[in-house]
């Protein structure tokens, strides 16, 4: 399923590097073990196109009958531009300012609201006439690391469940038609009993709100990224999931449609990162292997201590040595330190693997540098999906005496 070394050596050959490269029968195949794995209960998958909304990763998400979840009002037009229809779009507002709200309601699409003040705001402009969700703070610690804990005490987002008869005030203060409940804990769970503790806390929740449709349970599932890494057990989340809903039935009678929201474990596997070696450099302690990309281009590793696999494909038999990997920004962007790699040398080609999701979509033109292309390879076809930078693109929108 995984793009050839052979194949990657092409498309840098023909686009050149850095590159991000994409492979959409991954893609398929992620979304498939969803579907599987849940094809015996009434859930819908939202693609979180934060991790990645070039407009073709967007078209085949829809081409693949997947929904999309959005986080701001452009991600939102992008989904339109793409293809998906306003019942297929969701958007989770996230300390915005009410008039990106006012701006998703009238493009249809469903909405969850995170605030009290934008509940409160919601309800004097709509009132009744326009069912929307809520984003809940569940007080659990949930993913990887602090960094992409989301459900916590401490975090930001979501109206905290404590404040639940605050929430309820502003409902029957307006006659709100709350038609669904999120909740997002974090990214990078594997233990999918988090997700059933969401569940729990809802369950408290639940007879409260009549007219509920859904509850939405968030992504973060855990994706493999070194060698023996596991991902999420999907059958296993799904009987779970199951499990929970037959042993506390909605006091209101009502069915609950189960969302999720998955970006990563769609796309992340789909990406690599084209680069070329631009420098060795001994010293005393430490090779390093300075690379024609930086942080501007790939900032998992800085920003989360994320860790990439990368293999020398231009060398992949030869003898393994440790090598400090490191960017070209003026700034300590070390992509790995003390990586086992074959013997690396000046023109080599390194790739790094999962790196479709928050990839180029959190990249930059720091130190005045140009983002990569990108390329998707689709039924045996390989497309441009982006040009590289150019130096004009630097300038683009600057105002020049």
């Amino acid at each position: 399923m995984a793009l050839s070394q052979q194949q990657l050596k092409n498309l840098a050959a023909e686009f050149g590097t850095p590159l991000y490269v994409y492979d959409a029968e991954h893609i398929t195949a992620q979304y498939k073990k969803l579907t599987d794995a849940f094809a015996q209960t009434d859930t819908k998958f939202f693609y979180a196109c934060k991790a990645l909304t070039n407009i073709n990763i967007l078209k085949h998400i829809n081409s693949i009958g997947c929904n999309v979840d959005c986080s701001s009002v452009n991600e939102v037009k992008l989904a339109f531009l793409a293809g998906f229809e306003p019942k297929r779009i969701l958007y989770t507002s996230n300390g915005i300012h009410f008039s990106e709200i006012e701006e998703a309601q009238n493009l249809g699409v469903h909405i969850n609201i995170d605030s009290l003040s934008n509940l409160e705001k919601f309800g004097q402009k709509f009132g009744h006439s326009y069912p929307v969700g809520l984003r809940l703070r569940p007080n659990i610690m949930g993913g990887g690391n602090l960094k992409v804990s989301t459900g916590h005490d401490q975090s930001k987002f979501g109206i905290p469940v404590d404040q639940l008869d605050q929430i309820l005030d502003v409902v029957s203060k307006y006659n709100l038609h709350i038609q669904n409940l999120h909740i997002h804990t974090g990214s990078d769970i594997k233990d999918v009993d988090v997700f059933v503790k969401g569940i729990e806390v809802l369950f408290d929740i639940i007879p409260s709100f009549k007219k509920l449709e859904s509850i939405d349970l968030g992504g973060g599932f855990k994706v493999p990224y070194q060698d023996g890494d596991g991902e999420t057990d999907m059958p296993l989340l799904a009987k779970k999931v199951n499990e929970a809903f037959s042993n506390h039935p909605n006091p209101n009678g009502k069915h609950l449609q189960v969302w999720f929201e998955p970006g990563k474990f769609l796309v992340s596997g789909a990406g690599y990162l084209l680069t070329e070696v631009n420098v060795i450099k001994e010293n005393p302690n430490t090779t390093f292997v300075g690379i024609n990309s930086g942080l501007n281009h790939l900032i998992r590793p800085m920003f989360y201590d994320a860790y990439h696999k990368i293999e020398n494909i231009s060398n992949p038999t030869g003898e393994e040595k440790s090598y400090a990997v490191t960017g070209y920004i003026c700034e300590t962007d070390t992509f790995a330190w003390d990586r086992k790699l074959n013997e690396v040398k000046e023109g080599d080609l390194l790739v790094f693997y999962n790196a479709g999701a928050y990839g180029f979509e959190m990249s930059s033109n720091f130190n005045s540098r140009q983002k990569p292309a990108e390329v998707l390879v689709k039924d045996d076809k390989v497309q441009l999906i982006r040009r590289r930078d150019e130096f004009e693109d630097l300038l683009k929108n600057q105002i020049i005496d």
